[in-house]
């Protein structure tokens, strides 16, 4: 659970005990110091099913992450940050690129959630990527409004960098959706016009269902 209104619905994943396993041994590899202080539920090698042990490593597991997210060298770790987003952006661009949009988009928006909730140490491109994920599959679905929600929220994370690879496709699929809903276009459109112009972009750019297929997540 985030920051925002209670009736807000928790971000949920799925993680085995060997993912935990290989996070911790990541992080210790890395920060050797501040990993001293903060313990890791042990394995039982017996009775491992019983529900008081579940119970009890759960409540351990909750303690682990907490204690992670209370340190900020660790909390911004790219190891911490990919455990809890990265296999479910893989799954999502696999449904995506598969033609299944409809789990997809469960997939985009759980993974959006997380990073909203937890905030985005590593920089911008792992949530343009979910918002292009998100845009591809409200646009595949028949809601122009949702995918064009999710263009200009993209846009303004981009703000007024330096061209980043994702800005002329979310331009052109604003262009085009505000065109299919009667809404004003015509900053996006020149914006997208001087790019073109300074040979910063093909004419036409790559549409973002395109760059989805060829990102390689890692």
């Amino acid at each position: 659970m985030g920051p925002g209104p209670p009736s807000r619905q928790p971000a949920q994943i799925s993680r085995r005990y060997s993912d935990f396993e290989r996070l911790h041994r990541n992080l210790q590899r890395q920060f050797r110091g501040p990993m001293a202080a903060i313990s890791f539920p042990r394995k039982r090698l017996r009775r491992n099913f019983t529900a008081e042990t579940i119970a009890r490593r759960s409540r351990a597991f909750e303690q682990f992450l907490s204690h992670l997210q209370a340190v900020p060298e660790l909390r911004q770790a790219p190891d911490l940050q990919d455990f809890f987003v990265l296999p479910e952006l893989r799954r999502a661009q696999s449904l995506t690129c598969t033609g299944l949009y409809h789990e997809a988009l469960a997939l985009w928006a759980n993974a959006w959630q997380l990073q909203t909730q937890l905030g985005t140490p590593l920089g911008p491109d792992r949530p343009l990527l979910t918002l292009a994920g998100l845009a591809v599959c409200h646009q595949e679905l028949e809601d122009p409004g949702e995918a064009r929600a999710c263009c200009e929220r993209a846009l303004q994370l981009l703000g007024d960098k330096n061209p980043h690879p994702l800005l002329a496709p979310f331009l052109e699929a604003h262009v085009r959706l505000s065109w299919r809903l009667g809404l004003d276009k015509r900053q996006s459109e020149a914006r997208l016009q001087a790019l073109q112009e300074a040979g910063l972009t093909p004419t036409p750019p790559p549409s973002l269902k395109e760059l989805l297929i060829k990102e390689v997540l890692d």
